[in-house]
This record gives structure tokens, sequence and C-alpha cells, in this order.
């Protein structure tokens, strides 16, 4: 690993409520159901979370299993954090433009979150199905950053925007890797997604 990416670790990471205490309320979902842990590190116009869609719609259609037993849990970390982000927040800081995203219809450059869009395989359609969203904590810290840089605030208030701009039922956990181990712990079958 070049000595670059060593000094982009955090040392003193904050966490979400200056505690120890995380929700890990989450795993009792997978408990006697069939899961799947999508791993999402790049946006790649909403594929990974897609795939978790997919994953259900084919395991009831060609296995013949009850779509109510199979829970996908899909991880946003690393630059696929902005897939946690409500459409204001992209508005706001031109994420579209600036992390070169792609509709995934057209491939054309957009500026709309992809996996807010309706229908199918949209996170809010996702979690109302009865998947699970978890968000990585350490990169969601460069969303606070992007807050505090553009609006010249403090990161206590850039994190009170930033968690306000989360995607509501995405839940944040210390890291993304983190997520995804604990999710395989918890007997979801692992993929790397994006």
């Amino acid at each position: 690993m070049p000595a670059a990416a060593f000094a982009a670790i955090p040392r003193d990471v904050p966490d979400l409520h200056g505690s120890d205490e995380w929700d890990l309320t989450w795993t009792d979902k997978l408990k006697g159901k069939e899961s799947a842990v999508f791993d999402c590190t790049e946006p790649e116009s909403g594929s990974g979370v897609w795939r978790a869609s997919i994953w259900k719609t084919q395991n009831a259609s060609v296995l013949k299993v009850a779509p109510a037993t199979l829970v996908p849990v899909v991880v946003l970390r690393h630059t696929a954090i902005i897939l946690a982000m409500q459409q204001s927040f992209w508005d706001k800081y031109d994420i579209g433009k600036k992390k070169k995203v792609t509709d995934p219809m057209t491939d054309e450059p957009t500026t709309k979150n992809p996996v807010l869009s309706e229908g199918e395989g949209s996170l809010h359609s996702l979690m109302g199905n009865g998947a699970v969203i978890l968000a990585c904590n350490m990169a969601f810290q460069q969303c606070i950053a992007t807050i505090a840089s553009r609006e010249k605030v403090s990161h206590d208030e850039a994190k009170k925007s930033a968690l306000a701009a989360l995607v509501p039922g995405v839940i944040l956990q210390p890291s993304g890797v983190f997520a995804a181990l604990h999710a395989q712990n918890a007997g979801a079958s692992y993929l790397k997604a994006s």
C-alpha cells in the first residue's frame, strides 16, 4: 500500500454517538433467514445496490424461496458512501458531477443519486421489503468534511447536517469492513457487489 494511502487512514475516527454504542439490532433480521451481504465500495451507477434486489428476485423465482425469508444486507462504504445520502445533499454539493456518476440506463453523466429512483432496486424499495442498508462511518467522514469545507462550519455542525442528509433507514456502522464481516458472522453469504 502506498504511503499516501496510509496517510489517508484516520487516526481518530469519530463515532456516531460520541460513545462506543452502535446499532447492531439489524442482525436480528438475519436469524433463521437466508441472507447475503452486498459489499459496495464504488458508486458504479448504483449497480451494487441493484444486485441485492436481483439476488432476492432470482432466489424467489428460481429456487422458489419465499421472498420474506430472503434478507439482503447492503454495505455502502469507501466512495459508495455517497449512495447513502439524500438527493438534497447531491444537489447542494454537486456530488454527481464531482464523483463522475453515470445514469444506469443511459450511461450518461447524472446529477441524481441512482439508488433513490422509484421502483425495484432503489434503497427505499429494498428497505420496504426487509433489506438492511448499512453505511461506513469512516467513509461518512468525507460527507462531513464536504459540508464543513463548503459551509465553513465546525465538525460538529457539519456532522449534524450530514446525519440529517443520510437516507432515512440507513444504519451507520463503525466501518464498512466491520459491517460486512459482522453480517457474515451473523450468517450472511458475502458478495463484492461493486
